[in-house]
């Protein structure tokens, strides 16, 4: 048996994903719709909580808003739900394989704040070192929505870079470039 080649990928698909026959309408009309990848934190003690998501809208206003929609049932969920506070951060190409791991699809050995990234604290949850753009919001409702819950949260701090964004379209990873 011989090992993969450096970057190459071991499945040509993503290997939990349903077969196209079994995917709804809906699910496949939101998978043309190009979505930014943005990774969500809370800091619940003893231990951060962090979740990649692609359903993520963010509306302007006097507070301006973010919405995101969570399993109910994950750690971010529940940390959020305690904490009352979260990020939402604007990930770029280069945070692929962080995106993968925060999403489930990558190992996280020891932890998913365990990747060798560097992390600062905030009063919102913990935020990447090297992310451009960043809010910090403060939970102000939650409902259901779907397969999920929809957050709703008041930004309190908004952080503006200049990255590009890593883009989401029919379950892969782009650039805009």
């Amino acid at each position: 048996m011989t090992s993969p080649e450096p970057g190459a990928q071991i499945h040509a698909t993503h290997p939990f994903a349903d077969p196209a026959g079994v995917r709804g309408p809906v699910r496949r009309f939101r998978a043309r719709m190009p979505a930014p990848v943005t990774l969500w934190t809370a800091n619940d003690d003893p231990r951060p909580a962090g979740l990649t998501l692609a359903s993520t809208q963010v509306v302007d206003g006097n507070p301006g808003r973010v919405f995101g929609q969570l399993d109910a049932d994950s750690d971010l969920y529940e940390a959020i739900h305690h904490t009352g506070a979260f990020t939402v951060q604007l990930l770029a190409p280069r945070h692929q394989d962080l995106a993968d791991r925060f999403g489930g699809l990558a190992p996280a050995p020891g932890g998913l704040f365990r990747g060798g990234e560097r992390w600062r604290d905030t009063a919102f949850g913990p935020v990447l070192e090297d992310v451009g753009s960043w809010v910090g919001c403060r939970l102000a409702t939650t409902r259901d929505a779907g397969w999920g819950r929809l957050i709703e949260g008041t930004i309190e701090e908004v952080t503006v870079g200049d990255d590009e964004p890593l883009l989401y379209y029919r379950g892969r990873y782009h650039r805009l470039g």
